[in-house]
């Protein structure tokens, strides 16, 4: 028998896994990354929390990196981190430095409707 096959996964990081330190506790590691554009979304600042949310939202767009090479366990640790709060999602990203679409996951925020959702996030 062969090796299992594990799969490669890229994540589209738009909040607090922007932060290589908190990429490497979750994940022992810090994963080859490139900036990337979000179209169709808006990242929202979350009442009382200090990590944001996307929603999809026409004609705006959110900034971020696509974290590359992501495996089926380290996925895992992404989806227990995320909580229940966020559905993971398959998007479609620009790279920055190419213009290139990218097929990724992002989370996305459950609650559409969640009144503690209000204005832009900045990462500073």
């Amino acid at each position: 028998m062969g090796e299992a096959v594990v799969a490669a996964h890229n994540v589209f990081v738009y909040g607090s896994l922007l932060a290589d330190d908190v990429v490497r506790v979750l994940l022992n590691r810090v994963p080859t990354s490139s900036a990337a554009l979000l179209n169709g979304f808006h990242r929202f600042s979350i009442k009382g929390r200090v990590y944001p949310a996307i929603l999809p939202v026409r004609n705006r767009h959110v900034s971020g990196r696509v974290l590359m090479g992501i495996t089926d366990p380290e996925l895992h640790i992404l989806d227990e981190f995320e909580d229940v709060e966020y559905q993971r999602t398959r998007v479609e990203v620009s790279l920055l430095e190419s213009s290139d679409k990218l097929q990724a996951h992002a989370y996305v925020w459950s609650n559409a409707s969640d009144p503690n959702l209000y204005g832009d996030w900045d990462f500073e």
